[in-house]
């Protein structure tokens, strides 16, 4: 009898197995990030997803293989927001028995990448189609085109200088400014510049900060007790902090903050470096929310590059869990351009070291005026987002979100506005004592 139940119950296994292999794979979530730099579509199942891709004018077919059409998928309708800059609409339907047909309708004319993601922490396969315009927007331009609708502060008049006196640097980022005004830079001769006004000329020109919120997009980064999200918390961070560095200058120059994602997606880490060497930043500032594996951990701390080996096991925990982000948010490892990426992130010098280093004294300083932090120092390790040969970069770690205190700390908007108040407080110091230089690289 017992022989006669075993038989029985494997063939409902069999029964199952075969049914499920019939049935193909089933689609868990289909989620959408609309944003002005691109859209990201991203079907997530319990198998691997094969498609072929169909483009025509206005228009993108998308059949993919072993599904059935269902209500999870039925859901990519109305996932799409009427301010998405690529997707005007999408129709799921099934044309023939075991494949279903994504048509999307677009905007705007749209170069898609269509891969593979497999599975990795809580997401299981993926199939994402990364929809991108054909001329990527110049982070530089926008920058430049925010500045010039302010209205230029007249400049005192300068006294003359001794005759011999050096020429003032001359600053690349307001050359560029002048060309996009159609007016011609004054060049001022040696012998009318005042050697006290010299050392302010040679930093009156545009401060520029990148601020680098973490995660992003597919990658929600750590999850506080209570569900609070490290990409949410520290995006708006960022923004009250990019209001401050807007609002102020050192020693006359006015800054401007530029930042690396201003919305809910995906960054990768190679592309954040890029942005912030595009415009040619002064400094890059990394903005998280830690998360440790017992809920007592608090305190901010900072980080800066290492190149040899961590100043600690928890920065090289920190820097490890970090680095991941490329594979949870989720990157095309075909893409033509990576490899070249990956050699940026492999750069770095002892100089922009120990700038990080001095540029992260300054925000702890800061910080511990405003609570606990996690360690006195500034910390080191392998962070492939620090690696910018020639911008002083740091990571902060504003909290830890997996503790509940802390989580709570994060989303009120009080101590947002307070650790916003001690990052700018922080960035000013750094300045005050270390003046930027001239820019040379090519723009």
């Amino acid at each position: 009898m017992k022989r006669r139940a075993l038989l029985q119950q494997g063939s409902v296994v069999l029964l199952l197995g075969a049914a499920q292999i019939a049935r193909g794979a089933t689609v868990l979530a289909v989620r959408l990030w609309p944003a002005p730099e691109y859209t990201r579509l991203t079907l997530e199942s319990d198998g691997l997803l094969t498609s072929t891709l169909r483009q025509e004018p206005g228009r993108l077919s998308l059949d993919i293989a072993g599904l059935t059409l269902d209500p999870t998928l039925r859901e990519l309708v109305a996932k799409v927001r009427a301010d998405d800059p690529y997707i005007a609409g999408i129709r799921v339907t099934q044309p023939v028995p075991g494949t279903v047909r994504l048509q999307v309708d677009l905007k705007q004319a749209t170069l898609p990448q269509v891969f593979n993601l497999p599975p990795v922490a809580a997401y299981q396969h993926r199939l994402v189609v990364d929809f991108y315009p054909p001329k990527t927007a110049d982070p530089l331009a926008a920058l430049i085109a925010e500045r010039l609708k302010e209205k230029p502060a007249a400049l005192p008049p300068v006294p003359p200088a001794p005759a011999g006196a050096e020429a003032p640097a001359v600053d690349a980022l307001g050359e560029l400014i002048a060309r996009q005004t159609q007016r011609a830079p004054r060049t001022m001769p040696a012998a009318e510049v005042a050697r006290p006004a010299l050392a302010m000329a040679k930093t009156d020109r545009l401060i520029i900060v990148a601020l680098d919120p973490g995660h992003g997009g597919e990658d929600p980064g750590a999850i506080g007790p209570g569900g609070t999200r490290e990409k949410d918390v520290v995006l708006q961070i960022a923004e009250l902090l990019r209001e401050r560095i807007n609002a102020v200058s050192v020693k006359g120059s006015p800054m401007r903050a530029f930042l690396t994602r201003d919305a809910d997606f995906f960054v990768p880490l190679h592309v954040r470096v890029d942005k912030a060497r595009r415009v040619q930043a002064d400094l890059f500032v990394s903005i998280h929310a830690d998360a440790f594996m017992t809920p007592t951990a608090r305190g901010a701390s900072v980080f800066a590059l290492s190149q040899n080996g961590a100043s600690s096991t928890a920065a090289r925990w920190m820097a490890d869990r970090e680095n991941k982000a490329d594979l949870i948010g989720g990157i095309n490892i075909k893409s033509k351009d990576l490899h070249v990426s990956r050699a940026l992130l492999d750069m770095s010098t002892t100089a922009q070291i120990n700038d990080s280093l001095k540029l992260g004294s300054a925000l702890l300083g800061e910080m511990g005026a405003l609570g606990k932090l996690h360690k006195g120092q500034v910390e080191q390790a392998g962070f492939a987002v620090l690696k910018a040969p020639d911008i002083p970069s740091v990571l902060v770690e504003t909290a830890f979100i997996s503790n509940p205190e802390e989580e709570q700390k994060l989303r009120s908007g009080d101590y947002q506005e307070q650790l916003a108040d001690a990052l700018i407080r922080g960035v000013e110091r750094y300045f005050s004592r270390n003046p930027p230089l001239a820019r040379s690289r090519p723009l």
